[in-house]
């Protein structure tokens, strides 16, 4: 586990990104306090969308496209 000042932190930054996605451990700290640690994110796998895949799951009542009574007055 590597710890660092926030002030090193700041001139740094880019090479500590790499250093926490290759699996270190980076604690930044503040006034000898540990504030933050940096850990890489992972990735959300997402699967592509599939045609007819909510089928069933969503419904049109069957008066939807009728005027509402609200409007009547304007119509």
């Amino acid at each position: 586990m590597q710890q660092i000042t926030l002030a090193e932190a700041s001139q740094h930054l880019p090479e500590l990104i790499e250093a926490a996605i290759n699996g270190e451990e980076i604690v930044i700290t503040k006034d000898e306090q540990p504030v933050v640690k940096l850990t890489p994110v992972s990735p959300v796998k997402r699967r592509p969308a599939k045609a007819g895949s909510a089928k069933g799951l969503v419904t049109i009542s069957d008066d939807f496209d009728e005027p509402l009574e609200d409007f009547k007055d304007y119509m």
